[in-house]
């Protein structure tokens, strides 16, 4: 595998955390222990009182709807608008580093610093394929192995 520079994980240098709020679809995503077997994901965030985000990821396996609840917070607005901390227990925070956003915020591309995660998320519980080919080619050019890369299926969610 190619290895990855910094140059190549830049985030995004703009970001209305107003207009990323809201509902996401999961589209394809590397395999994770926390996700593994799992469909109809979707995230959703919305604003805190304090500031931060709160984020409410959900999908179904087995018949049965998982629920988990976590913070969001953006350390750096002004430097590094388009990197994230995530928390889903307790203090312990993870990258979530927004790579590719569309101009009218329909799609993005979610890395970390690390080569484990990646994820292709959307408004809509599908995109056309040509868009979700120029998503996963730009991930390849970001050195991501795209073959890793698991399609979600969204079907309780059309």
């Amino acid at each position: 595998m190619k290895q990855s520079t910094k140059t190549e994980r830049r985030t995004v240098r703009q970001l209305d955390l107003e207009r990323y709020l809201g509902r996401w679809y999961e589209i394809a995503r590397y395999d994770n222990c926390f996700e593994r077997g799992m469909d109809n994901v979707t995230a959703d965030y919305s604003l805190r009182e304090d500031g931060k985000v709160s984020v409410v990821n959900s999908g179904w396996k087995d018949g049965k709807k998982h629920v988990s609840y976590g913070k969001a917070k953006q350390p750096d607005p002004y430097g590094t608008p388009g990197r994230l901390r995530v928390s889903f227990f307790l203090f312990f925070y993870s990258d979530y580093d927004i790579l590719l956003l569309d101009e009218e915020y329909r799609y993005v591309l979610v890395g970390s610093k690390s080569d484990k995660y990646l994820w292709i998320l959307a408004r809509t519980p599908v995109l056309p394929e040509s868009t979700v080919a120029n998503i996963v080619s730009e991930a390849q050019k970001r050195g991501y192995d795209t073959s890793r890369l698991i399609k979600v299926n969204q079907s309780r969610n059309l």
